[in-house]
């Protein structure tokens, strides 16, 4: 299989993206800006994005409000190979702040979150298109929970993204339980190998750790693998590189690449993802 049928789920936002030369101490004063931008964003849509670049075919399930903010994701995400199935928040659109600084560092402030509507209308799109799909990625959003049982039973394998999970956080923990293949970056953990191993003797079949310029691990029940990535020069923008990263090892992993080689297919991605001013290469 070439090209996967893919259901994302997940947060899709707007974003206002500050470029500082630091990120602010922590006392008040005044900084001034590089740059900024506004811009799509969300993790759910910087996997769809990324998936659709590469020739995947995408469903993507999210919130989004009837106002400017959710006109503009939606023209954004108006992309070949990209269905987009947005239920209508009725507080708006989901929108963030992110303060951005030269090396990477980000500080991520959340404007305003989405609420689920009483009644969605493409709850039976959303069914038609779980079953029709051959994986289904569950991102962090408390409305996805139900989705999660849903795939299982459904017999899809579960891909979640958990990002900077401690290893104890309570809201994390259906993503956890649930996953086939399990994402996490080093933020959150001093050593995550000891929870990666944890998830696989529980059934997990692949837990994938990245860490930025340091590469990624995976563990699986047969192996541990860490793979480096080579330096990427002319970085434009940080953002989406984790979700380039999952893109990236998804397609190759049902392309036939083994371990290795989809730990290398993420890293590829995510290159060309810190090369571009956006979610995902043009």
């Amino acid at each position: 299989m070439t090209s996967p049928r893919v259901l994302v789920a997940g947060p899709v936002s707007w974003n206002r993206i500050v470029h500082l030369e630091d990120l602010p101490a922590p006392r008040p004063h005044t900084v001034f800006a590089r740059d900024h931008v506004d811009t799509v964003g969300g993790t759910s849509a910087g996997k769809a994005l990324n998936l659709a670049a590469a020739g995947a075919e995408v469903v993507l399930a999210t919130l989004l409000g009837g106002d400017r903010e959710g006109d503009l994701a939606r023209t954004a995400l108006a992309r070949d190979g990209i269905t987009l199935l947005a239920g209508s928040s009725p507080v708006g659109t989901e929108q963030h702040l992110n303060l951005m600084d030269d090396r990477g560092g980000r500080v991520s402030i959340y404007l305003r979150l989405p609420e689920p509507p009483s009644s969605n209308p493409h709850d039976r799109e959303l069914t038609e298109a779980l079953a029709g799909a051959d994986v289904a990625v569950v991102d962090l959003a408390d409305w996805t929970r139900p989705l999660l049982p849903q795939a299982r039973a459904a017999g899809k394998p579960v891909w979640c993204d958990v990002h900077d999970y401690d290893g104890t956080a309570r809201f994390h923990r259906d993503w956890v339980e649930a996953a086939d293949v399990l994402f996490l970056n080093d933020d959150g953990m001093e050593d995550p190998l000891p929870f990666m191993r944890s998830r696989v003797a529980a059934g997990t079949t692949v837990v994938v750790c990245t860490r930025g310029a340091r590469g990624a691990t995976a563990v699986t029940a047969t192996a541990e693998l860490h793979v480096p990535v080579a330096p990427v020069h002319d970085v434009v923008d940080t953002n989406g590189a984790g979700d380039a990263f999952v893109s990236g090892f998804l397609l190759a992993t049902y392309a036939g690449h083994g371990l290795a080689g989809a730990m290398e297919a993420g890293h590829r991605q995510a290159a060309e993802c810190l090369c571009s001013p956006g979610l995902a290469p043009a």
